[in-house]
């Protein structure tokens, strides 16, 4: 899996011209999935995610998780983000898993982040054409990838 998480003071999600989805201040994660994504890789995901201590304390230092501020996550697919560009001018998006690998591993990955973060999680629409709004908050953005833990 690879994730781009940012910071956000707050997102929310518009499919066909209408608010499907929306959080105040938190985590917005772009997710995609690749063919050798597993389940296991995803109960270590949630946790590292809610656990990332990336908001500021009261020093202003970042030292707070996303579960210790009370704070909100909206997850959003977005296969995109196995482009590969190595040829031609034209992405090619082959590492992405199909709908069928995908799908059910995004829903997991919700039931899972809520389960470690102790309350619901906001989603995008899975395999709709979406337009995503964020204010990005520091800023704070972080890559991740399952298959490269760093």
């Amino acid at each position: 899996m690879r994730v781009i998480l940012q910071r956000v003071s707050q997102a929310h999600v518009v499919v066909k011209q209408e608010l499907f989805s929306g959080i105040g201040s938190g985590i917005l994660l772009l997710v995609a999935f690749s063919e050798a994504d597993k389940e296991e890789d995803i109960s270590r995901l949630s946790a590292k995610l809610v656990q990332l201590r990336i908001f500021n304390d009261q020093s202003g230092i970042m030292n707070l998780s996303i579960r210790e501020t009370g704070g909100d996550i909206l997850v959003v697919s977005q296969f995109t983000l196995f482009a590969s560009t190595r040829k031609g001018n034209r992405p090619s998006y082959s590492r992405s898993a199909n709908r069928q690998i995908a799908l059910p591993l995004y829903e997991k990955l919700i039931g899972q982040l809520s389960l470690d973060l102790g309350k619901p999680v906001s989603a995008g629409q899975f395999g709709e054409d979406m337009q995503v709004s964020l204010v990005n908050d520091g800023p704070v953005t972080i890559i991740m990838d399952t298959h490269q833990w760093e």
